[in-house]
């Protein structure tokens, strides 16, 4: 499972706004219904019962919401560049700036695995962050992360 298989152009967002965790997640799960065709508050409920499980905030700025749904049939995924970063309660106590949401059907068990595990790989290459954190559009956005990836499978 690489990156560019849970992107598509409209789940790259370089600039949402959102001032708390809640918004954060109600955002992410609107743009992620538009990509997945699953309800923005069916999405919204699986994130937040994930996070009553403990946050996702997993530091250094960064957080990737996750959850699973009967009614998808692959992953999908949403990444986020904050306009201003948010309090996600993250295990540093650092405010979250870049998130990475992924969503996957209820039998997805090593694929989700494997996709988070892709995920936070790419998160804790401190260039790649540094590079994701100084794009400016959601195109160079994309660019960084289908470079990421054909880097990674190279």
């Amino acid at each position: 499972m690489e990156i560019c298989d849970l992107l598509t152009p409209e789940s790259v967002l370089s600039t949402v706004r959102a001032t708390s965790k809640k918004q954060a997640l109600q955002e992410l799960a609107a743009q992620a219904s538009k990509v997945s065709g699953l309800s923005d508050r069916a999405i919204f409920d699986v994130l937040l019962e994930r996070e009553r499980l403990g946050t996702t905030g997993i530091g250094r700025g960064v957080a990737i919401p996750h959850g699973k749904h009967p009614d998808l049939n692959r992953l999908y995924g949403v990444f986020a560049k904050f306009e201003q970063p948010v309090d996600f309660e993250a295990v540093d106590d650092q405010e979250v700036d870049m998130v990475f949401l992924l969503l996957a059907p209820e039998n997805a068990g090593a694929d989700h695995l494997k996709a988070l595990a892709r995920i936070s790989r790419m998160f804790r290459d401190p260039d790649m962050c540094k590079k994701l954190r100084a794009a400016k559009d959601d195109g160079g956005l994309r660019k960084l992360l289908l470079n990421k990836t054909q880097a990674n499978a190279a």
